[in-house]
């Protein structure tokens, strides 16, 4: 027997972000669990309008998307709780300005710098939809085939019913095999 829980979203958990952009000439950085993929080279961030970090993603259309892992989730979290218009949080990272002039933080091992493609408006929610302009992974979670390998690099989930952050798991299997079988 199944429990009717309502319009409950049960499409978490989602990979735990810390957006980087710059508001008033400062980087800050907002912790995002919201996020969604629209096409192979594009995706979406969803912000609460209030968000201090959105108005400097609305004037520049840059910014980085910095994917965490359990190094990085305190100042992650320390992000989330505190907000960039009550509390600097320009040096919770190190950071270095990208092309498009986002700030990408130096020890997440996978950032993309994007460029904003279209704002649109849901409820309470902005949400940014990204084209990726650049990706940059630390050569020590790199493969053989020139791609992520996410035995070695184990990014942190969120799960909204509960607000905990899990640990990623094990390979299961290879996509598209099981149904050959």
């Amino acid at each position: 027997m199944k429990k009717d829980l309502g319009s409950t979203l049960g499409l978490y958990p989602t990979p735990v972000i810390v957006i980087g952009a710059m508001v008033n000439g400062k980087p800050t950085w907002t912790l995002v669990a919201h996020t969604g993929i629209v096409s192979h080279d594009s995706f979406l961030v969803s912000l609460a309008k209030p968000h201090y970090i959105n108005q400097g993603v609305k004037e520049s259309k840059v910014l980085s998307v910095n994917v965490i892992d359990e190094a990085l989730i305190k100042k992650a979290d320390y992000c989330g709780c505190n907000s960039g218009s009550k509390v600097d949080k320009s040096e919770v990272f190190e950071y270095e300005v990208g092309e498009t002039g986002a700030p990408m933080m130096k020890d997440a091992k996978v950032v993309m710098e994007c460029t904003v493609a279209d704002i649109y408006e849901v409820g309470v929610f902005e949400n940014f939809v990204l084209k990726i302009a650049h990706t940059f992974v630390e050569d020590t979670i790199v493969n053989e085939n020139g791609k992520i390998d996410y035995t070695k690099f184990k990014p942190v989930l969120f799960e909204m019913p509960n607000y905990n952050y899990l640990r990623t798991g094990d390979v299961i299997a290879k996509c598209m095999t099981l149904g050959k079988e």
